[in-house]
């Protein structure tokens, strides 16, 4: 990808591409039956950003799949503790993601802007936490803004099959064979008036992609009262109420953990 012009964004990707082949090769060796639709969504070029739903550690690694097609890098919003870690900081940075501070987001969502404005792809993730639930939380409004404000493109895609592999409360399984589904709605143009109604436009997309997901997986009939099913669909995952109740007990927890090391 060659450099944005006017120095707003990220410059020359010198990890990128190799990190890109790296985790390419992960998936053939994890036998993953990864399915795509929708990437002809993806511009081939300008900025456009990327709201995903978020039900896995690992979805920003498969998430950026949804623009490969495209031949496009996608720079994605991650929350500030991945970027203080010894070992994912340094690659968070040479990646070019977004540290996303969640008690200050002002400089995370000039960063966005001026990377979209620059022509880049970016990512996010509208429900900020992983849902429990395996359906999709509210939202909040900073994926509407930022497109709002950067005149870019805003695009529902939803991934499924990820949280088999990595999520909360539940060990982790990269056992071979694990099929994984990626659908990319059509755009959505938020002008910014109204934040909130377009958020919920926003949401109707991404359910309506996550469904698309969950309905065209490979084997979701194979696994009735599955944990990562969604309780509504007839999986044992919390429904969303439970799953609201359980992270609020963790940021309790994080909270306590705190005090006590300080």
């Amino acid at each position: 990808m060659a450099e944005p012009a006017g120095g707003a964004g990220p410059g020359r990707d010198l990890v990128y591409p190799s990190i890109v082949v790296a985790a390419k090769t992960g998936f053939r060796l994890l036998g993953n039956k990864i399915t795509m639709t929708g990437t002809e969504h993806v511009p081939r070029t300008g900025g456009a950003l990327l709201a995903f739903n978020h039900v896995s550690y690992v979805d920003f690694v498969y998430g950026g799949l949804a623009a490969q097609p495209a031949k496009r890098l996608v720079r994605f919003m991650a929350k500030r503790e991945l970027f203080d870690y010894r070992w994912t900081g340094p690659l968070m940075r040479s990646l070019h993601h977004i540290e996303v501070d969640r008690a200050d987001g002002v400089a995370s969502f000039r960063r966005a802007v001026d990377f979209l404005a620059a022509g880049e792809v970016v990512g996010i993730f509208p429900e900020a936490t992983i849902s429990r639930a395996m359906e999709l939380k509210d939202l909040k409004t900073g994926a509407v803004r930022i497109a709002a404000e950067a005149g870019v493109p805003l695009l529902p895609v939803a991934l499924w099959g990820t949280q088999r592999l990595m999520t909360k409360d539940h060990p982790r399984d990269f056992s071979r064979g694990t099929p994984i589904r990626i659908v990319v709605g059509e755009p959505l143009h938020p002008t910014g008036d109204d934040p909130v109604a377009e958020t919920a436009e926003l949401k109707v997309a991404m359910d309506r992609a996550l469904d698309t997901a969950i309905e065209t997986y490979a084997d979701a009939h194979l696994h009735p009262g599955a944990w990562w099913v969604p309780a509504s669909r007839g999986g044992s995952a919390p429904s969303l109420a439970e799953a609201e109740l359980l992270d609020v007990a963790e940021k309790r927890a994080r909270a306590e953990r705190r005090r006590r090391s300080s």
